[in-house]
């Protein structure tokens, strides 16, 4: 179903827009200003936006900023009584569909809104390829409006950015958000993950080779920086770059240049780095883990993201956001007051993505009934943490205790080192070395959960 948004000071034109467009088959939503526009808009996907320009506090114009910077997909069309061409000229070329000035026949005004549409399917705004949850950054608290407020500040220089949060709470759709709001917008996001890679690959991923650079090497093949270029550059979990490509990556974001792997032509780029990681960069520096020029040069400035625990009131706003993105087009998701309650009381150490993978299964499994509390037994084992490591006891090594907690909290998960990796707080890579150097079975050899062997 097509949603809409009305945002307009007048009640009686609320009532007309809202009352002509429901018996179209559109879902509408009004506000009676541009504020709880906004706040409405954040807890749904609406297709249209439709707002008066001049209303109290938050204006047409900056409503309408705020929702293309969390949705480049929303269409936006303006009405106002006091036309003028600068208006009109200013509201076209920040992004909105049509201005319209009022009054406006519904005719005319259904005639805009046919073209707007027309339009946004020609361009293909709504690619199949795209991520849905990355678009909106959803959350009214005020740690994470403060979280927003210091990403949207980076987004409007050039500089460097450095976010630390805890896995799950959000860093990528942040990273993707300054993106958006950057004047390096038009340009190319890339992404690519620091944990994911061998040693002996990521230089490789990086900065691309020539041919002959290595064994299988039978072409030249350029890296994730020179595919960002004149765009962003997202490196995932940073503190996982091995110390053998710290001095190459400080290279890097000091000169903005490098040399392929096998190659002494030097090749210059045109990008801004956003670096990601869920533990603390300081904390390697002083145990020699992390170069300290390197953390300096990504730490040019500091956004950093509260987890989920942190954020009261958020975990309702943020449910019913996951309901409406993973329901049936045309179905109306229902949450029972119970399960709302006990979803604020969950500690969500997984963060928002545990939160949306759990939402997502509810809603799978509803059969488009009212979800209650009866969705937390729908996930079994996976809403269960790793039991706590057995106690020390004279005799057993420090060696011996870690390989204990690695094997448990292994058989916890069924042998998922992601999972492993996020209860420990530890990195995947560091899962995977851990699982060679004590000897631990293969993913399919853990059969029992929390069972020991």
């Amino acid at each position: 179903m097509k949603r809409l948004l009305i945002a307009d000071d007048d009640p009686g034109m609320r009532a007309a827009l809202e009352t002509r467009f429901a018996r179209r088959g559109w879902q509408v939503d009004i506000a009676v200003n541009g504020t709880e526009a906004l706040a409405k808009f954040r807890r749904g996907l609406h297709t249209l936006l439709i707002s008066d320009v001049r209303m109290p506090g938050c204006d047409g114009f900056t409503l309408m900023k705020e929702v293309q910077s969390c949705s480049a997909r929303t269409a936006v069309i303006l009405l106002t009584a006091y036309g003028c061409v600068p208006d009109a000229v200013e509201a076209m070329r920040n992004g909105a569909c049509d201005y319209l000035v009022k009054p406006v026949a519904f005719e005319k005004l259904e005639m805009a809104v046919e073209q707007v549409l027309r339009r946004a399917e020609s361009e293909g705004e709504d690619k199949r390829g795209e991520r849905k949850d990355a678009e909106l950054p959803v959350g009214q608290s005020g740690v994470w409006q403060q979280a927003l407020a210091r990403a949207r500040q980076a987004a409007l220089t050039d500089a460097d950015i450095l976010i630390e949060a805890e896995s799950g709470t959000g860093k990528e759709l942040v990273a993707r958000l300054i993106h958006r709001l950057s004047t390096r917008q038009a340009g190319p996001f890339v992404a690519v993950n620091c944990a994911a890679f061998p040693e002996s690959l990521l230089e490789s991923e990086l900065f691309g080779h020539a041919r002959g650079a290595f064994t299988g090497a039978v072409a030249s093949r350029s890296g994730k920086f020179e595919a960002a270029g004149g765009g962003t550059l997202l490196l995932d979990e940073v503190g996982e770059m091995p110390m053998a490509l710290q001095p190459k990556l400080l290279r890097v974001l000091q000169e903005r240049e490098f040399d392929r792997l096998g190659s002494n032509q030097t090749v210059r780029v045109d990008i801004r780095v956003i670096s990601t990681t869920n533990r603390s960069l300081q904390a390697a520096v002083a145990e020699g883990r992390f170069r300290a020029d390197l953390y300096y040069r990504l730490n040019v400035i500091p956004v950093a993201l509260p987890p989920l625990r942190e954020r009261r009131g958020d975990v309702s706003e943020l449910a019913w956001y996951f309901a409406r993105l993973y329901c049936t087009p045309g179905s109306s998701p229902r949450l029972s007051g119970e399960l709302v309650a006990r979803l604020e009381s969950e500690p969500w150490p997984g963060n928002v993505r545990e939160l949306g993978n759990f939402m997502r299964r509810a809603v799978a499994l509803s059969g488009g009934r009212e979800i209650g509390v009866e969705a937390f037994e729908h996930g079994g084992e996976s809403r269960r943490q790793p039991p706590v490591a057995p106690e020390w006891k004279p005799g057993v090594s420090l060696d011996e205790m870690e390989r204990r907690l690695f094997r448990m909290t292994l058989d916890a998960t069924g042998g998922n080192r992601a999972r492993a990796a996020e209860l420990l707080g530890v990195s995947l890579r560091t899962v995977r070395n851990k699982v060679r150097e004590f000897g631990l079975p293969a993913r399919g050899d853990y059969r029992s959960p929390y069972g020991q062997k």
